[in-house]
């Protein structure tokens, strides 16, 4: 089955870094666009970044110039760096596989792995 494991989150202090990981299997990993999303506490999940099978990304505004979105087909890991990290970036950060399933495509999430930025 398709399963997808974040780590690398963390305590971190304002401007600090750290880099997430998203290892993930049952499904063929270099075909498929995978995100990161975001949820702080009381808020929506919301989009941080994407990147696509053909290595094609975006972002969302509040993390361009800090966050990279990268992958690794032949570890079927997707990494987000994120650098100067402030204290709005805590939360819980998620990843996110689109996958065909049949004629349809269906959205797979990891358990997600919290970030937490002190200032």
């Amino acid at each position: 089955q398709v399963q997808l494991v974040e780590s690398g989150g963390g305590l971190v202090q304002a401007g600090g870094s750290l880099r997430l990981s998203c290892v993930a299997s049952g499904f063929t990993f270099s075909r498929s666009a995978i995100s990161w999303y975001r949820q702080a506490p009381g808020k929506e999940r919301e989009l941080v970044a994407t990147i696509t099978n053909t290595d094609s990304t975006n972002y969302a505004d509040s993390v361009k110039g800090r966050f990279t979105i990268s992958r690794d087909n032949a570890k079927n890991t997707v990494y987000l760096q994120v650098n100067s990290l402030k204290p709005e970036d805590t939360a819980v950060y998620y990843c996110k596989a689109v996958v065909w399933r049949g004629f349809q495509l269906v959205n797979y999430w990891g358990q997600g792995t919290q970030v937490t930025v002190s200032s």
